[in-house]
């Protein structure tokens, strides 16, 4: 009898169904999104859009509720370099960020803008791109007390992305930066527009996705199991010296790297497969 359990104990936690802290899963994800490393949520029609991350193909799925990939577009003009977000603007286009930077040293930093994926009847999407760089980056890759330039995380806000980088500087400061560019394609100089402090835990305090309210009052950070809340900003100025930020544990330590806004007040969460735990689709509601 106690064998039995233990073996059926065993099988929960390394099928991924184990503690989910104040996340409320939703489903299992499929193999193929094993690295997955962003979402975006479509109201009007309910649809889900994931990508994976570095290296892998150059593809966005579309996922159901239950798990299951309902459609598959190649995203052609466009190389899967580091995928590491997603987000939408209000016409309906899709932005993939291929701006993961884990090194520092990339000089083909690119945000893929994508029509709407959701009218797509073949199988196949044509992507225009977005070229940037950062300024402010002296070194490729730079000292490694310089290491600030990577990125997994961004949203659109009126006609621009803005861009929150993923510290990798050792010693680790916490420290996260607000860049943004034009939304059109182009090459652009990224313009930096403040900081953001998370915590100064390496583990689970850099920021691997981002996303903002629909109504454009609540910004959300994602980390390796922590979120951070920013209200008080102003997009219009972009003024980020008075943001207020609420630290919030979700208590699971999976590798979360997808956020997106469901409504204004709940979220999408997804985590990439490590040691058999996470590749799970979760919601969470931030207002609670």
């Amino acid at each position: 009898m106690f064998k039995t359990s233990w073996f059926f104990l065993l099988f929960y936690i390394a099928s991924g169904c184990g503690n989910f802290g104040k996340l409320d899963f939703i489903a299992r994800l499929p193999n193929a999104l094993k690295e997955n490393s962003g979402i975006a949520y479509y109201p009007e029609s309910g649809s889900l859009w994931l990508v994976e991350d570095n290296g892998n193909k150059d593809i966005i799925y579309n996922v159901d509720f239950k798990g299951n990939i309902m459609k598959e577009l190649e995203v052609k003009n466009a190389k899967n370099h580091d995928w590491e977000d997603l987000t939408t603007d209000k016409k309906g286009n899709l932005y993939i960020g291929d701006f993961g930077n884990n090194d520092n040293d990339r000089k083909n930093l690119v945000i893929y803008k994508l029509p709407n994926p959701n009218s797509k009847s073949g199988k196949k999407i044509r992507a225009q791109q977005i070229k940037f760089n950062y300024p402010e980056q002296e070194g490729f890759p730079p000292g490694r007390h310089r290491k600030l330039f990577d990125a997994e995380a961004f949203f659109h806000h009126g006609s621009h992305l803005y861009i929150i980088t993923k510290n990798r500087a050792n010693p680790f400061t916490g420290e996260a930066m607000i860049y943004k560019v034009p939304d059109r394609p182009g090459d652009y100089k990224a313009k930096l527009l403040g900081r953001i402090k998370t915590c100064g835990d390496w583990d689970t305090c850099q920021v691997t996705s981002a996303d903002i309210s629909p109504n454009g009052k609540d910004i959300v950070l994602l980390g390796y199991g922590k979120l951070w809340s920013l209200s008080n900003f102003d997009l219009a100025t972009d003024d980020f010296t008075k943001v207020k930020s609420r630290e919030i544990d979700l208590d699971v330590r999976t590798q979360l790297e997808s956020v997106c806004f469901k409504d204004n007040t709940s979220l999408f969460l997804s985590d990439e497969e490590q040691h058999k735990l996470g590749r799970n689709l979760y919601s969470y509601n931030f207002k609670r």
